[in-house]
């Protein structure tokens, strides 16, 4: 991890970030199915390809990750992040990337129906890894003309899905080079089971993004997390903003983290 990324100082978020703008490209977002071995189903996913995406070039690939009151959908609902890397690439901030916004939520019936919090569904992010790992990225990889080395895939994610982003990418370092969690939720492993190794992990690790709001009830997930990596000299970002556990933490995570990745 570079000097420069250690002593990283959020810049202001431009106002109309999330706005669309007229008289720009524009990438595409589509609903795509992949067939999970991990369930035996076929699930669902939205893919955003940015703009100008063509075959010839190769692509490197976020996948971007829902609350656990969310699906895929969620991202697009309400935190409109084709608008966010639209207006990013406009101004020659982003390096070309495909984001891939899954279903975290493993199981036969993933919609966010009902008591979200009964252990059947909690598990289902759970079993996520796998069907991210074995499913749907070899999908992605098949489908999409993207970069398949480590230093071309990125993780991150909100609450829930940020929980899932430092569990998924810190335990699969071979896959992940960049990991990026906005507000991480109770279901983030304790510090020092996501890194045990931390001098291993950070010759491993491109960036370590951790951003969470100072009004967040969940904070104290963030804090421990931050505690134990500066510690333990563990190279990292990490933002305290103001705000609570909602939307305009987690957009303005997407916005500045995707303009480090890649």
């Amino acid at each position: 991890m570079s000097e420069s990324q250690q002593k990283y100082k959020m810049q202001n978020t431009p106002e109309g970030y999330d706005k669309e703008r007229e008289g720009i490209a524009r990438g595409v977002m589509q609903t795509i199915e992949y067939p999970s071995t991990t369930l035996g189903n076929t699930r669902k996913a939205m893919v955003y390809t940015p703009p100008g995406y063509f075959t010839e070039k190769e692509y490197s690939v976020l996948y971007l990750l829902h609350g656990i009151g969310g699906d895929e959908n969620e991202w697009y609902t309400h935190g409109k992040p084709q608008v966010i890397l639209d207006n990013l690439y406009a101004d020659q901030m982003l390096k070309p990337m495909i984001v891939v916004l899954p279903n975290g939520r493993a199981m036969l019936n993933d919609r966010a129906e009902g008591d979200l919090f009964t252990s059947d569904k909690v598990q289902a992010f759970e079993t996520f890894e796998s069907d991210l790992l074995h499913d749907l990225i070899p999908y992605i990889e098949e489908n999409y003309s993207v970069l398949t080395d480590r230093m071309h895939r990125a993780i991150a994610g909100l609450s829930m899905g940020g929980g899932q982003s430092l569990n998924i990418g810190l335990n699969n370092l071979d896959r992940f080079a960049w990991v990026g969690a906005f507000s991480p939720a109770p279901n983030t492993k304790m510090p020092e089971l996501l890194v045990p190794e931390p001098h291993k992990t950070a010759e491993l690790l491109s960036l370590l993004w951790l951003s969470c709001g100072d009004l967040d009830s969940l904070k104290n997930v963030s804090d421990r997390t931050h505690t134990y990596l500066s510690q333990h000299s563990m190279p990292h970002i990490w933002v305290e903003e103001n705000g609570d556990h909602d939307w305009p933490v987690w957009k303005n995570g997407l916005y500045q983290f995707s303009k480090l990745i890649f």
